[in-house]
């Protein structure tokens, strides 16, 4: 992992508003509020510091066991459902896959339907998605949702009634840019970036303005000849070089900075912009497989830290960025940590950028016997870097990560992260490969392979100042749910058979168990309307996504059919 300081700014803090206990008066008002508010879910994380943590409690480890199904919403699309709703006074806001096909507006307690929005989606749109037709839900803000959409353009909504306010065009979908996850609005800009390494796109961030809907700035996440960082590119390669930003960024009021992961590069032949191999000197191909801090009044790149310098193996940098406070030798220290899919879990000061500790949370990482802090870089093993003419075999992680776009969550009550890994593997060679405009841009093949253990997944518990796992559940299918992080002691996650699970959050046991019919990728929410609380949680099996994988893939299909449905519990 490479830092760099990028001199727009000396040093940035970031305080995740919950955790640390505080709201910077920088971000959005609304947004502020609503998230100060316990009985709201006001962002897709629940709050900018993607904590995914709820301190509602009147759901505990005492009366888990007595979760009853309050309501039950049909979402009337297939595949990949994958949203976590927005919870705002007593309306829920959900999406479904397939652009989204529909956004849907709730009575929160009920289910009873306020609304319905039904953009005009292309039929086109599933080729130019390289890993399904998703879409992670919308983003709330000033009396006004916002959702990113799989034809490249962002809509505005009036959350009280559905109607259009604007739509602009973000990105030209045909070059196979989509956009599936929530953008992130601070004060008057909504912030998005879009998919795409697997096409060979040019990754950016861009801004637009909260009312209107005009382009503010855009940043391109991947340098163009002549500007600062191309040197890291073979020629110019770069232009085609991936760097996406398409999972969800976070913010921080008090340095007034925005977080964001970045992608792969393009191609997968590293070859083709960098060495081809382990020695790959300044060819490491800015900005992708990184995290970068912007302003977000400019969208200057403030620093960046790169994950996996000359990526090989499809190791996207795009997981979440957590904001939390840690308490590190006596001392709390402002952190930003990630489980990055190259199988590390970093954390780092988030006022200087500094790595404090980088450890395998999957045991059976193996393309690097350590990643250093003291050189920034991990310590590779020849063997398992793929290139032309040195094919490589048993690769561990696989592609889809440790962890994979599935959100962490993390409790400042137990300290713990809680991380739905995959202990996936694979063989890699690569191709001869030419870029082509809307088809994927790859020059790889990578069979995969089974994990050592006898198991495929595991919802670990890890503790971030230990760099330790605390406890695990074993899963025979990765790709599972997202967790969610209670103050009543809870976490619960949904797994690729559909089973949704309460479990006690200090020692993992499993308290409570129901199978909602189709698989379950979404992180669950909790929120609470005249004093009750509910879990809700999306269901709706990956189906694109296994074609990558094979036999693996084919097991996770089989464990449970197509759906598309809002579940809703609360202790009766």
């Amino acid at each position: 992992m490479t830092l760099r300081n990028m001199g727009f700014l000396a040093g940035m803090s970031i305080i995740a508003s919950l955790v640390a206990g505080t709201i910077g008066a920088n971000a959005n008002d609304s947004v502020n509020n609503a998230v100060a508010d316990p009985n709201q879910w006001a962002v897709a994380g629940h709050d900018y510091g993607n904590t995914r943590y709820s301190p509602l409690k009147q759901i505990n480890t005492e009366n888990a066991g007595k979760l009853s199904l309050v309501y039950s919403f049909s979402l009337a699309s297939l595949r990949s459902n994958e949203s976590s709703p927005v919870v705002i006074g007593k309306t829920l806001y959900v999406t479904t896959s397939w652009g989204p096909k529909y956004v849907y507006a709730l009575d929160a307690a009920t289910g009873a339907r306020k609304w319905t929005y039904e953009p005009e989606i292309p039929d086109d749109v599933l080729q130019y998605a390289c890993c399904d037709v998703n879409n992670r839900g919308v983003s709330y803000a000033d009396g006004k949702l916002f959702i990113g959409r799989l034809d490249g353009k962002l809509t505005a909504l009036d959350a009280t009634t559905g109607k259009e306010l604007w739509t602009t065009t973000v990105v030209d979908y045909k070059q196979g840019a989509v956009i599936t996850s929530p953008p992130l609005v601070v004060r008057d800009k909504v912030i998005t970036g879009f998919g795409g390494g697997e096409y060979g796109v040019r990754g950016a961030l861009l801004a637009f303005d909260i009312n209107t809907g005009k382009q503010v700035w855009q940043t391109f996440t991947v340098p163009a000849p002549g500007e600062e960082g191309s040197d890291t590119w073979k020629g110019d390669t770069g232009l085609h070089g991936g760097g996406a930003a398409w999972l969800v960024g976070s913010y921080d009021a008090k340095s007034d900075t925005v977080y964001w992961g970045t992608s792969n590069p393009g191609p997968w032949n590293t070859g083709v912009r960098s060495t081809g191999d382990g020695n790959f000197g300044k060819l490491t191909n800015l900005y992708t497989a990184s995290t970068l801090a912007l302003d977000p009044n400019t969208g200057k790149i403030k620093w960046y830290i790169q994950g996996t310098p000359a990526d090989a193996w499809d190791y996207d940098g795009v997981n979440e960025l957590l904001l939390a406070n840690l308490k590190i030798d006596g001392k709390d220290v402002p952190s930003l940590m990630k489980a990055d899919r190259n199988g590390f879990f970093f954390v780092a000061n988030r006022e200087t950028g500094k790595v404090l500790s980088a450890e395998k949370y999957v045991a059976s990482t193996n393309w690097a016997s350590k990643w250093d802090i003291s050189t920034m870089r991990a310590v590779e093993d020849p063997d398992k870097r793929p290139g032309p003419g040195h094919p490589a075999k048993d690769i561990c992680p696989n592609l889809i990560g440790g962890k994979n776009w599935q959100p962490m969550s993390f409790n400042p009550q137990t300290g713990l992260v809680y991380i739905p890994t995959n202990n996936v593997c694979m063989d890699w060679s690569v191709s001869d490969v030419a870029y082509k405009r809307g088809v994927f841009y790859l020059g790889a093949e990578f069979p995969t392979k089974e994990g050592p253990g006898g198991f495929l997944g595991e919802l670990i518990a890890w503790d971030p100042v230990a760099h330790k796992k605390v406890w695990g559940i074993k899963q025979d299918l990765p790709f599972n749910g997202g967790t969610l992080s209670t103050g009543g002691n809870l976490v619960f996650y949904g797994n690729l058979h559909g089973d949704f699970h309460a479990i006690n959050a200090k020692d993992g046991k499993v308290l409570w168990k129901k199978n909602l019919g189709s698989g379950i990728g979404a992180g669950p929410v909790t929120y609470s309307v005249d004093g009750k609380q509910y879990v809700a949680v999306v269901v709706g099996r990956t189906a694109s996504l296994p074609a990558f994988l094979g036999d693996v893939g084919k097991k996770m299909t089989a464990a449970a059919p197509e759906g598309g449905a809002l579940f809703v519990f609360a202790v009766q």
